[in-house]
């Protein structure tokens, strides 16, 4: 089966680690299916002015290059900055010569993320009488969805997609309240590569990363912004520092509010500490050298960092949002706390962060299949899709 993926949601060489889950999978695809990757590029007449847009910061990608043994091109598309209403049919427009050209060689459209992404994939899919199979992960229904003129276009357009997956049942209700059947709707939960993620020493690990070797070390994995519970964590962490003096904070990432977020944090010295952004294969060591992972975030998907902390043997303090219940099915993986409420997110870290547990026990209760088996799900996702179409 010949499939093109179509997605802004792929990392490149000015952002390596963009993405990455959607790379793992697609990669583990590639396997199985004969797939060819168009990551999507915005960009807008001016944007070398603007160097601070992602159309201007992106400029410098390639137009193709091979991943993982995926080839993958880089295509732009025109973006009109603070105009959503009208990214997926510009996406569409700009990327149609691209789809037509292929339209004899390729069995199934597969887009990622559901505005503009996979709204333009059903437009096309639709004029080159191809099938289109639609994946969304969580803000792209959780937040984007939410505007009325976005919303509008998803409610036409997502239930003519031949088939819809979600990573979680979350989005797959989601799905049902935009209008598609749920007879069209599958789960496709991602992976996890065990290679990476599993329990380690954390002696070891936090001799290695320079962190303290004593202490309760609680670590969030994940962009610098608002919507992370970013302030609510750091907040929360102040609350706690006076009666836990030996509590210290790992933020591994980086993003747009690292500089408010820092200026909140100073007056607590080395009990917030701020790694930036690290490679894919550091990200095990911080799991492994902390005592709890959390994930304060006011919505989400079925968040991979998740996924892959608990793999790491590590409990997790995490928000009911999105299909993060889905994950924290068990109290032996940690707590659950509401968004936007910093004094049940501090509870929740002093009796997880404090507590005695077994790393195996949280690694066999959490597990997850493997990239391999996702992909395989996916793959009977477009087959079913190829066969509907037919």
């Amino acid at each position: 089966m010949r499939v093109v993926a179509i997605t802004r949601l792929f990392p490149n060489p000015l952002e390596p680690l963009w993405c990455l889950f959607n790379k793992q999978q697609l990669a583990a695809l590639g396997r199985l299916d004969d797939v060819e990757v168009l990551g999507v590029i915005p960009w807008f007449p001016g944007a070398r002015a603007v160097p601070s847009s992602a159309a201007g910061r992106l400029l410098g990608v390639p137009g193709f290059e091979h991943v993982d043994g995926l080839r993958v091109e880089h295509p732009r598309y025109l973006f009109v900055p603070k105009l959503p209403s009208a990214s997926a049919a510009l996406y569409a427009a700009s990327l149609m010569g691209d789809v037509w050209r292929r339209r004899r060689e390729v069995d199934v459209l597969l887009g990622a993320w559901a505005y503009p992404d996979g709204a333009a994939t059903v437009m096309m899919a639709r004029a080159a009488g191809l099938p289109s199979v639609v994946k969304v992960h969580g803000s792209d229904l959780n937040v984007i969805a939410r505007i009325p003129s976005v919303r509008a276009q998803l409610k036409a357009l997502l239930p003519r997609a031949t088939r819809m997956a979600a990573v979680s049942r979350a989005l797959a209700d989601e799905l049902v309240a935009l209008g598609v059947p749920r007879a069209q709707v599958a789960v496709v939960p991602n992976g996890v590569d065990a290679s990476l993620f599993h329990p380690r020493d954390r002696a070891e690990a936090r001799a290695q990363l320079g962190l303290p070797a004593t202490g309760r070390i609680v670590v969030y994995v994940g962009r610098l912004v608002r919507d992370k519970g970013m302030l609510e964590l750091i907040d929360a962490i102040a609350s706690l520092v006076p009666s836990h003096p030996d509590l210290t904070l790992v933020l591994v990432g980086d993003g747009v509010l690292r500089g408010e977020c820092e200026e909140r944090a100073r007056p607590l010295g080395e009990h917030v500490r701020f790694a930036g952004a690290r490679p894919l294969d550091e990200i095990p060591r911080y799991l492994g050298a902390c005592d709890l992972f959390v994930l304060p975030s006011w919505n989400e998907g079925t968040p991979n960092v998740l996924i892959e902390a608990l793999a790491c043997g590590r409990r997790a303090v995490a928000t009911r949002v999105g299909g993060i219940p889905d994950v924290m099915t068990s109290a032996a993986l940690g707590e659950l706390v509401p968004p936007k409420d910093p004094t049940a997110l501090a509870a929740a870290i002093a009796r997880q962060a404090y507590a005695d547990y077994a790393p195996s026990e949280v690694a066999a209760t959490g597990g997850r299949g493997g990239w391999a088996e996702s992909a395989a799900k996916l793959h009977e996702v477009l087959q079913d899709a190829l066969a509907a179409h037919r």
